[in-house]
């Protein structure tokens, strides 16, 4: 299968397993998925976002769920994240079915994350690429992570940082402490409008 084709069925089957929370029904054929691709069952460490399409301007965020380590198979991975994203992001209420309708999905397939090894945050700033290198932050057994796709909102190393310590339930300036920094990639897909 090409990476096209599969990409469209993680959004079908992202989509399918929201409908499936908003109704009740049993709507994925997770074994019939599984034959006709089995790519499906290897596992993938999947982000699902969700963003409410406005009329003018960018979307704005509706749920972003996903795992950091692949532990699951794609198929279950995309599955959960989904539901999560839609159901069970502490920042938003649940989501309605009069809101599914003005959804748009994306998903995330990340790349095994690396440790980085930097000796201060000067060293840091040159070793970040902004727009390629999702983060993850971790320091005083709290952790964060923004997708490569934050970059876009926040594309200021020092205010990406900040807010990323933030989001971990740190300080703002957090580099100060030499957190450990781990880094991926992300190959994404998302609904046309």
């Amino acid at each position: 299968m090409t990476a096209n084709n599969l990409f469209l069925v993680l959004l079908e089957l992202a989509r399918l397993a929201i409908m499936e929370g908003l109704t009740g029904e049993k709507l994925i054929d997770r074994q019939a998925y599984l034959q006709k691709y089995p790519e499906l069952a290897q596992k993938q460490a999947v982000f699902v976002t969700l963003n409410k399409k406005r009329e003018a301007g960018k979307p704005t965020l509706r749920g972003c769920i996903g795992s950091i380590i692949p532990t699951r198979s794609l198929i279950d991975d995309v599955i959960y994240n989904a539901k999560a994203a839609a159901f069970d992001d502490p920042r938003f209420p649940p989501l309605t079915p009069d809101e599914f309708k003005d959804i748009q999905i994306e998903i995330s397939l990340l790349s095994i994350p690396e440790k980085l090894e930097y000796s201060d945050t000067e060293d840091l700033r040159h070793k970040i690429i902004p727009g390629k290198h999702g983060v993850i932050l971790r320091l005083a057994g709290k952790q964060a992570t923004f997708l490569p796709q934050v970059w876009e909102d926040l594309p200021d190393f020092d205010t990406f940082f900040q807010h990323l310590c933030l989001k971990a339930g740190l300080p703002g300036n957090c580099l100060e402490y030499h957190p450990e920094i781990w880094t991926y990639t992300v190959k994404k897909i998302e609904e046309d409008e």
